[in-house]
């Protein structure tokens, strides 16, 4: 078993507040204060100092514990985790909520394969656009989350899985545009579908605008859709054109439906993310997240 000092210490030197360690940990300020002295004691060095207002910061000798205590806890669930897939504790519910663009055409595929080889876990999927998903965690109604954008919220732990990347489609039949690449400016002057608020498509890509001094304002909006497949039904359909996850049109651009328009020095790299509560995480959770990586590898 790992220390459980170390432990204290970590979320002591994560959160660099005794009350919220405490409160975190489901043990006392006076707990906390006690196991952070044996760790001084033993150590001969003081880990944590006083600054203004109240305020702890690490000192040189904490600094450095907390460098060792990163790779001790990240060994301890490599080893948590490998003991626990030994003895096939995997089985129960997970529930897993996915932001509209990975659920539909990121996850999917990596469900089927997971449900192969635990059959007796159970995955419940829920959708809907980032917000939602963040909410639903925030509320206990969603072990883990997979969503797109910029992420924001303190309470939330945000972990990479795999890049993405937006680009300006329309449908191949659309010739209001007739050459290779477009300026930025020229964005403004295109009649652009874009996703409803809360999507985290439109926050990256309103972040993505900003160098270049263009706002969502400054765009010629004919309409905003809640879903990426009415979106390509839309354009197949018309002359607007719109931001897509790459992973969203593979199919479309092999069967030359849509296609990419080229955008000067605008490029819309961004992650998804798995997410989760701060704190004890769910083995499951782990379990589902450690095989995805494995399998968006492979």
């Amino acid at each position: 078993m790992l220390d459980f000092r170390l432990q204290v210490f970590y979320t002591v030197a994560k959160r660099l507040n005794f009350t919220k360690a405490s409160t975190e940990l489901y043990i006392s300020q006076p707990a906390v204060t006690k196991h952070i002295k044996e760790l001084e004691a033993e150590y001969k060095a003081t880990l944590f100092e006083r600054s203004g207002n109240k305020k702890i910061v690490l000192t040189p000798a904490g600094d450095m514990l907390l460098q060792y205590a990163d790779k001790l806890l990240a060994i301890y669930k490599e080893l948590e985790f490998d003991m626990n897939l030994l003895i096939k504790q995997h089985s129960g519910v997970l529930r897993i909520g996915g932001s509209n663009t990975v659920a539909q055409y990121v996850i999917p595929p990596v469900l089927a394969q997971f449900h192969k080889k635990f059959t007796d876990t159970r995955v419940n999927l829920v959708t809907g656009n980032t917000e939602q998903i963040e909410q639903a965690l925030l509320n206990k109604e969603i072990d883990l989350g997979v969503v797109e954008g910029i992420n924001r919220n303190p309470q939330i732990k945000y972990q990479e899985f795999i890049a993405d990347e937006l680009v300006l489609v329309c449908s191949t039949a659309n010739n209001i545009i007739k050459k290779d690449m477009i300026k930025p400016e020229e964005l403004k002057t295109l009649p652009l579908l874009l996703r409803e608020p809360g999507s985290g498509s439109l926050d990256v890509i309103a972040h993505a605008l900003k160098p270049f001094d263009i706002k969502l304002s400054d765009l010629q909006t004919e309409m905003q859709l809640g879903g990426t497949e009415s979106i390509k039904s839309y354009l197949m359909h018309s002359s607007c054109f719109a931001f897509l996850s790459v992973q969203s049109i593979l199919n479309e651009l092999k069967a030359n439906t849509l296609k990419i328009v080229d955008v000067k020095d605008f490029n819309i790299e961004r992650p998804f993310y798995f997410i989760q509560l701060h704190g004890q995480p769910s083995s499951l959770a782990e379990l589902f997240m450690r095989f995805s990586k494995t399998y968006k590898a492979h």
